[in-house]
């Protein structure tokens, strides 16, 4: 393998929190070419109800998520780690096309190859309607707020 993305296994909680850090950071650009860089290119991917294959397959489904969901923010904590693999919880918030807020929130497994890429994502995610009142995310994270849990709802 010649790509590598460190930190790289077994992570320790330093690692596992600049792992997960740089996950959330990535989303939020929503790059689809970005984000799938940091898989490795035949990383299986369960997300919902939905399951596929690869960075072909990873772009394509980023791309049609970002533009059914509008205004994404996200936010990631670190839940456990163990050698190479880390569990997260996360929770963001976007906008339908027809102007409907959503909180998402759930819980992703995470494993990686020894030069840093992620092989295997699962996500389990659950959606809220929200008033556009009720948000908390607005935007990436601010550097202030790094390191820093998120809310269970």
């Amino acid at each position: 393998m010649t790509e590598a993305r460190p930190p790289f296994p077994p992570y320790d909680l330093a690692t596992a929190r600049q792992k997960v850090q740089a996950a959330e950071d990535a989303w939020n650009t929503r790059d689809p070419a970005r984000v799938a860089a940091a898989y490795t290119p035949d990383s299986q991917w369960r997300n919902r109800d939905v399951h596929f294959t690869g960075r072909p397959a990873i772009i394509e489904f980023l791309t049609a998520k970002w533009e059914r969901e509008q205004d994404y923010a996200l936010r990631k904590a670190l839940w456990a780690f163990h050698e190479n693999r880390i569990a997260v919880r996360f929770q963001y918030e976007w906008h339908d096309a027809a102007g409907q807020w959503w909180r998402s929130y759930g819980n992703e497994l995470w494993e990686f190859a020894p030069n840093g890429l992620m092989s295997r994502r699962e996500a389990s995610i659950n959606d809220h309607a929200i008033d556009e009142s009720e948000r908390r995310i607005t935007g990436p994270r601010p550097e202030s707020e790094r390191g820093l849990d998120i809310p269970i709802w």
